[in-house]
């Protein structure tokens, strides 16, 4: 009997060491998946900003982008760029990224979509390496875990990109009615009479992740394009103090508007 005992619990010892040595495997595996995932799209995400040598300082920070393509687009958001369209200072444009030359490389806007707040900039100096987009968004659904990298904080810890990660907390309709007459403003009055569904985010974005790109981590595709000024003035416009959820735009948007450059 006692053998028969020992027998059993030696087993079990087995049955226990096995069972959490694959769960830890299982539990570890999502880890270096995303770790490989960021390593590889680091590369492809850009600080947008400006460079004048008369400029104090010479550089300057706007937005984070990131690379589709051939490697000679970049995908924005068209508020990161319009202070320079207004300013006239279109010349003063670059990217920047640590293996880029320190002024950056020059780039220009080859289609703006102020209605889906989103840009799309083009150079030819160099072929950088470039995203995976995804066309078909009918499986983003929530509850898909995403993380999104870009330069939060601008250029003060240097050319470092950050990423954040969570999940898809809700996909809804970009505004609703106002219950207040005195924001209904033309902007808001042109999403209230064309909505469009943009995604919830449980990360913490900030204004310098404007233009980040938002992936699947089983993936690592492209499924939207951080939008935490433009879209967060519109959705939020009702309330004094900001929630802080971040929003994202589908890229199908950015897609339609590449598509449309000739």
């Amino acid at each position: 009997m006692m053998a028969w005992i020992k027998t059993l619990a030696l087993g079990l010892g087995i049955l226990t060491v096995f069972s959490l040595t694959c769960a830890a495997r299982e539990g570890g595996g999502e880890g270096p998946d995303l770790t490989r995932l960021i390593r590889d799209l680091k590369p492809s995400v850009v600080a947008v900003g400006t460079y004048y040598f008369n400029d104090t300082p010479k550089t300057s920070y706007l937005g984070t982008g990131f690379v589709i393509g051939e490697g000679d687009r970049i995908i924005t958001n068209s508020h990161v760029v319009a202070p320079l369209v207004k300013a006239d200072k279109l010349a003063r444009m670059r990217i920047f990224h640590r293996d880029l030359p320190v002024k950056g490389i020059r780039v220009t806007i080859a289609a703006q979509d102020e209605f889906h707040d989103l840009a799309v900039l083009e150079q030819n100096s160099v072929k950088l390496s470039s995203l995976s987009l995804e066309h078909d968004l009918n499986g983003v659904q929530e509850g898909v875990e995403v993380a999104f990298t870009g330069y939060p904080i601008g250029l003060v810890l240097g050319l470092n990109p950050t990423t954040h990660r969570g999940i898809i907390s809700n996909i809804a309709p970009l505004v609703k009615p106002s219950p207040s007459s005195r924001i209904m403003d033309g902007t808001l009055i042109r999403h209230l009479d064309r909505p469009y569904d943009v995604y919830q985010i449980d990360a913490v974005a900030y204004p310098g992740n404007s233009g980040s790109p938002v992936y699947r981590t089983s993936d690592g595709r492209v499924i939207g394009v951080i939008n935490q000024v433009f879209v967060r003035g519109l959705k939020e416009n009702v309330l004094s103090h900001p929630s802080g959820i971040t929003y994202a735009i589908p890229i199908q948007y950015a897609l339609e508007l590449n598509k449309g450059i000739k």
